[in-house]
């Protein structure tokens, strides 16, 4: 048996909560992130901008002592970066999307083109504008005055152009511990994931990897672990692997598998702790969808329904059916503008669309529930959003 000084970040607590239909009251979210810690993983990730009870937690845990292993989940921008530096950690996952096909959804300049401008013309400026974009984020995060350690996690990399990729690895590399590569929709094979991390490494002299894989084809496991053995040095995930729409990689299934199948096991991990985590979890309810079912069609998180305003494919790589879409704590005004304007036909207010929102998001922390699109629909006619 030998040992791998792999680094094990825990998103039960951010990506496992986006899972339609689950709700982690803050006693029992305290729970999940102790007995995270007792496991041994190295980082625990929580989105404080999502929600003021989030940013309360992160707080707490950090005053109770966990605040070495905490993270936050933060978006570009210096106010969110400044949010997630008031709660006391010593470390963010910055993250945003590194594909051509986020990055011109996402991108004021890029949309606004001429839609004959040279294409070429528009990827080149998109690219270039996100990475000034990050690099501003990036230098004002490690700055003397801010003197924050930063993960730069990537959304959607399993799609994004490979020398794009290449380049901004290299122009990053020297703010951050570690690159996160996303298989945001789960489209990698192991095959290719081994490959990729190799070339990756290759090319950008090592650049320390980490990577994030989702499972809607039902290949996250495997390819996380070919990630590892092709030389990534950190894994993200969540216990049971819960997380939108299929989940994301089980850490546990990861470890376990590592250790019982390749004689390796992950420095400062407590094996038998780990069933405590994912016991606890099985207790509450919380499960990962299966990969191809109804249950995995569904998406809650705003940035992922923004997005599926504008291009379907963004989130949802399944064709057979459309997407459905939760509405809770980490829902945004997306999710009403997606159920008012491609659902109902009946477009409201960006202002209707920000205060129902605020509404559904109080509500759901006050029941501790999310709620389905025929719920958000009943609450409608009753008149609770008075519109």
């Amino acid at each position: 048996m030998r040992t791998l000084p792999l680094i094990v970040s825990d998103e039960t607590l951010r990506d496992g909560e986006q899972q339609p239909g689950l709700f982690f009251s803050f006693k029992t979210k305290q729970t999940l992130a102790k007995l995270a810690a007792l496991a041994g993983v190295h980082q625990i990730a929580i989105m404080p901008a999502i929600h003021e009870a989030e940013e309360r937690l992160l707080k707490t845990l950090v005053a109770e002592g966990l605040g070495s292993i905490m993270a936050a989940s933060t978006m570009l921008g210096k106010k969110f970066i400044d949010q997630s530096k008031a709660c006391g950690v010593e470390r963010i996952i910055l993250f945003y999307a590194v594909s051509d096909r986020l990055l011109l959804l996402r991108d004021p300049e890029a949309r606004n083109l001429s839609s004959h401008a040279d294409k070429k013309e528009i990827l080149h400026r998109a690219r270039q504008n996100m990475i000034n974009k990050v690099l501003e984020n990036l230098r004002y995060a490690t700055s003397p005055e801010v003197g924050l350690k930063v993960v730069f996690a990537t959304e959607d990399a399993s799609r994004a152009d490979f020398n794009f990729l290449i380049e901004c690895i290299r122009q990053f590399k020297p703010y951050i511990e570690h690159f996160m590569l996303s298989d945001t929709v789960g489209i990698l094979s192991p095959e290719k994931t081994y490959i990729w991390i190799r070339d990756i490494l290759e090319l950008t002299d090592n650049t320390p990897l980490a990577v994030h894989f989702h499972n809607d084809f039902g290949m996250a496991l495997e390819n996380t672990i070919q990630a590892v053995l092709a030389g990534a040095s950190m894994i993200s995930g969540t216990f049971g692997g819960i997380g939108e729409r299929a989940g994301n990689i089980p850490l546990e299934q990861v470890l376990n598998g590592l250790k019982l199948r390749y004689g390796i096991e992950v420095e400062g991990i407590d094996y038998q702790a780990l069933t405590k985590v994912t016991d606890y979890l099985d207790s509450l309810g919380a499960r990962a969808a299966s990969p191809y079912s109804k249950a995995a069609l569904r998406h809650e998180s705003g940035i992922h329904v923004s997005s599926l305003l504008q291009d379907k494919e963004s989130y949802h790589i399944l064709s057979h059916a459309d997407p459905e879409i939760g509405f809770g704590k980490c829902s945004g005004s997306s999710n009403f503008q997606y159920l008012f304007e491609k659902q109902l036909k009946k477009p409201l207010s960006p202002e209707d669309y920000n205060r129902m929102r605020d509404q559904i998001k109080a509500l759901s922390v006050k029941e501790q529930r999310c709620f389905s699109t025929e719920e958000v629909v009943e609450l409608l006619e009753g008149g609770f959003f008075n519109v």
